[in-house]
């Protein structure tokens, strides 16, 4: 399928700065064309409104990545199969895309690039419904969750432990989406903190964000024996792209999760790789995970574990993570993975670029990935 990219792009150029309108416009026209498609959507819109959009137009601007794009569009339609998410689904959204963005054009808007963006949705839904199709053979669209363990590691920080009902394949360094019985149709994204094992169970580093839903809810009201949905795995986080023997682990607060999923992984490893490990925490009582930390360095044998503590005046030096990186005069001469907030990861990133670390060289946990259609 031939897709014009350029008049893709050119054509969003006309209405970006007023996307805030177009996605009031877009969701008008979805629920009252397509009212079946509401009952996907939460009741509350205002955390999410701007993410389906987002989502969208993010995905169709990035046609031109080809296989990568092809594998992520896969593992996104998996995923979309959680929220009953059906073929019919998929025209409707791009019809009331292109309808929002003509509308909010000023006039400017063209008959080519209605058919360009459709173009694209076309191919995009092909793709996502085939691989739902397959996926459906041998999967459920969620998996049900049994809480085991539920233990406070700080005020606000919760190690929760999940044994999904059936097997759940993954990858070490993917994440799950989870919904709690509190909030019915909110799912929200977690690191799994453990590499697949025996037992088929998941961990997850929890903390409770201020006004979060679905983090307070599983940090504050949930205890062992309840029930949680999970989504299927998705993230393209892992040590497939390491290609070096010493590898450079950057991860701030309850970033560290995924980043402990690479270390368990790599232990179990014939050649496994030397780690430098850094978890960065404002305050040295939000070192959560000590424990268990020191028992991996006990296993792995190459892993170095240093703590960096950034806002406790008390503490000395006082470092982010990446700033212990310099301190301790560690060399990045290898791969380097990075997981912390997105201000975390963008100032992370922007130091080692600076201290010449290539960017190929650098990983983070959302690299790479479009946001999905349904806000979760």
């Amino acid at each position: 399928m031939m897709i014009d990219i350029g008049l893709i792009r050119h054509s969003w150029l006309l209405v970006a700065p007023v996307a805030e309108k177009v996605t009031m416009h877009f969701y008008g026209r979805l629920f009252s064309e397509y009212p079946q498609i509401r009952e996907l959507f939460p009741p509350a819109m205002d955390v999410q409104r701007d993410r389906l959009l987002k989502a969208l137009t993010q995905v169709v601007l990035s046609l031109e990545n080809g296989e990568p794009l092809g594998d992520y569009l896969g593992q996104l339609a998996r995923d979309h199969r959680k929220y009953g998410v059906r073929p019919e689904h998929y025209p409707a959204l791009g019809h009331c895309l292109v309808a929002a963005m003509r509308a909010n054009a000023h006039g400017a808007w063209l008959p080519a690039y209605d058919e360009a963006w459709m173009s694209a949705y076309r191919y995009i839904s092909e793709v996502m419904i085939q691989a739902a199709e397959q996926d459906a053979v041998h999967a459920p669209p969620s998996w049900i969750g049994t809480v085991v363990s539920h233990e406070m590691r700080t005020h606000d920080i919760a190690v929760i432990n999940v044994e999904p009902d059936q097997p759940y394949p993954f990858r070490a360094g993917q994440y799950a989406t989870l919904q709690t019985g509190q909030w019915p149709k909110v799912w929200r994204p977690y690191s799994i903190a453990n590499a697949p094992r025996h037992d088929n169970r998941l961990s997850f580093h929890v903390r409770a964000v201020p006004g979060g839903w679905v983090s307070t809810a599983l940090v504050r009201h949930t205890q062992p024996g309840d029930i949680v949905l999970i989504g299927p795995p998705r993230g393209m986080f892992s040590l497939n792209d390491a290609r070096t023997p010493h590898l450079v682990f950057l991860a701030g607060g309850t970033g560290l999760a995924p980043l402990k999923a690479l270390v368990e992984e790599s232990a179990w490893s014939p050649e496994r790789p030397s780690i430098d490990l850094f978890h960065g925490v404002r305050h040295s009582s939000e070192a959560y995970d000590m424990h268990d930390l020191r028992r991996l360095r006990a296993q792995h044998k190459r892993l170095r574990i240093i703590q960096a503590v950034s806002d406790e005046p008390e503490h000395w030096p006082r470092h982010t993570a990446v700033d212990a990186l310099e301190y301790h005069r560690v060399i990045p001469d290898g791969d380097v993975y990075v997981c912390g907030s997105p201000e975390m990861v963008r100032h992370t990133t922007a130091r080692l670029l600076a201290m010449g670390v290539r960017g190929e060289r650098v990983h983070s946990e959302f690299s790479g990935e479009a946001p999905s259609f349904v806000p979760s």
